[in-house]
């Protein structure tokens, strides 16, 4: 932790600072989570050890709750697992993420003490739980979460005061981190990373976090000058300035007082209307226009919870039709019917279509994002690989080169995305160079190729960049 100090922070207590310059792409801390688990939707779907997400895994013989890979990954998380087991059994059920998290968090704890590693910089108890922040409903959470955890605490063990349980469920509510499956592409659970809990928000940070190979990385996003204050994102810059303040406020319970913030910049961009010529569309249409799409947004949404494609597909045809005459390229709720459309026609394999959308959702974004954004990096590696898929590999392959480039930088060459955008990178080059020497040739091969290929439904739409937007969990 050579690279960084904490210091009291103007206005936001406890931070990190750079003790010397970094630049893009250094990764100043990677730091292990004192605890982590599995989401309660998918326990039976990733293994509890090493969050690999796959169809056949071993259930424990004991609990029945926990799953793993093989006997390598049980024995590797018996440590763990085992006094959740006998809990569990004990308890009759395995209790929600919240408490088996607390549950694992507070065994680490009473085994050894408060300071776990030689690069903590902070003890839990020195962190905030904002538990006399809380609104009434999640105080009756609360109330709910410590008397089921009272009942699932093992007998045998160190026995808590409720004050000190109730603690440990605020800094888990407001500093879990999602943990990623092994590619990094699905969220699967989620920990706790002492560290991280140190780096304070900014809408427009200097910094980005990623877990790699089990670990979280905070990364730099461009050139820190030493003594600059370390800063990450909390919410989605996407967001409007009075929407990112007011989820701050009730996720993270501080006010944001950041650049960003104060001067509203870019919200004029989020809510434009489309200029032709010089001429702009009057307030009230574009208002209209607006207010019309946040509605078909809900009901865009819903269909898609349900699995019903096809209606998703015309509900977005008919608002962009209506639409986009009127809003501008960078309107957020246009962006947002680009996405989806795009995601949902590459999965019922209308390439061209895909491709079309994807290439206007990236252009709109590169000029929402901060050049080094992760969500900027994975909208724009989705919209190439969709190009390559409808066959248009000159602008495939130039998105998958610039979504390489950001994905250097914010996940590093050593991530699983990284690598397999890297073999991405090579294949689409090669196929590249064939489409320059024989145009013909090259789509005769690729027509071939696709023929002697049955045709299969790809994974189910979901955007890939909202994990990334969402790395910071918040039980709702």
């Amino acid at each position: 932790m050579e690279n960084i100090a904490v210091f009291d922070s103007p206005g936001k207590g406890r931070g990190l600072k750079a003790t010397k310059e970094m630049w893009a792409g250094d990764v100043i801390f990677s730091e292990p989570s004192v605890a982590a688990v599995v989401f309660d939707s998918i326990a039976d779907q990733v293994c509890h050890s090493c969050f690999r997400k796959q169809q056949k895994l071993h259930r424990c013989g004991q609990c029945k709750f926990a799953h793993y890979c093989d006997r390598t990954c049980q024995r590797a998380g018996w440590a763990e697992h085992k006094e959740e087991c006998s809990a569990i059994k004990t308890f009759g059920k395995a209790p929600n993420e919240s408490i088996r998290l607390v549950a694992r968090v507070m065994l680490r704890l009473d085994k050894e003490g408060s300071v776990m590693s030689d690069m903590q910089l902070t003890t839990l108890d020195e962190l905030e739980d904002h538990v006399d922040d809380m609104a009434e409903d999640e105080m009756k959470e609360l109330k709910v979460d410590i008397h089921n955890f009272l009942d699932y605490w093992p007998r045998k063990s160190k026995q808590h005061t409720v004050d000190d349980i109730s603690h440990l469920f605020g800094v888990v509510n407001c500093n879990g981190f999602t943990v990623s499956d092994q590619r990094g592409l699905q969220a699967v659970g989620v920990g706790l990373f002492p560290n991280l809990c140190l780096v304070n928000h900014d809408c427009w940070p200097n910094c980005t976090v990623i877990l790699n190979h089990g670990k979280i990385e905070l990364r730099s996003l461009g050139k820190i000058e030493e003594g600059e204050e370390l800063t990450v994102s909390y919410v989605d810059f996407l967001n409007l300035s009075e929407d990112r303040q007011r989820l701050l406020k009730t996720q993270y319970f501080f006010d944001c007082t950041c650049e960003h913030c104060k001067n509203r910049i870019k919200d004029d961009l989020k809510m434009a209307g489309r200029e032709v010529e010089g001429v702009k569309p009057p307030e009230e249409q574009v208002k209209e226009a607006t207010d019309y799409c946040y509605q078909m947004l809900e009901k865009i949404d819903k269909a898609r919870l349900n699995g019903d494609y096809h209606e998703v597909v015309k509900m977005c045809r008919d608002s962009i039709e209506k639409s986009e005459t009127v809003l501008a390229e960078t309107h957020i709720y246009l962006l947002r019917m680009w996405s989806t459309l795009s995601e949902v026609q590459a999965y019922l394999q209308f390439f061209d279509d895909a491709a079309d959308y994807a290439r206007k959702m990236v252009d709109g974004y590169i000029k929402l994002y901060h050049p080094n954004n992760a969500a900027l990096g994975m909208a724009t590696m989705r919209a190439g690989v969709t190009h390559w898929q409808a066959g248009l590999i000159e602008v495939g392959h130039g998105m998958i080169c610039k979504a390489y480039a950001i994905l250097m930088i914010t996940h590093g060459p050593t991530h699983p995305i990284t690598k397999d955008l890297e073999a991405m990178r090579m294949q689409t080059e090669m196929e590249l160079r064939m489409f320059k020497q024989n145009e013909y040739v090259y789509h005769s091969m690729r027509e071939a190729a696709l023929k002697n290929r049955p045709m299969t439904m790809m994974n189910e739409p979901r955007s890939v960049e909202e994990g990334i937007k969402n790395l910071f969990h918040r039980r709702k």
